[in-house]
């Protein structure tokens, strides 16, 4: 794998994660 793609797929994991704390607990970003 490239230094790109890991950085591409680590970010892309980064965002699941917010979105999905986002959706449990959305009172946490009011």
């Amino acid at each position: 794998m490239h230094a790109m793609t890991i950085v591409g797929a680590v970010l892309f994991l980064l965002l699941l994660a917010y979105l999905f704390v986002a959706l449990l607990d959305p009172e946490r970003f009011q």
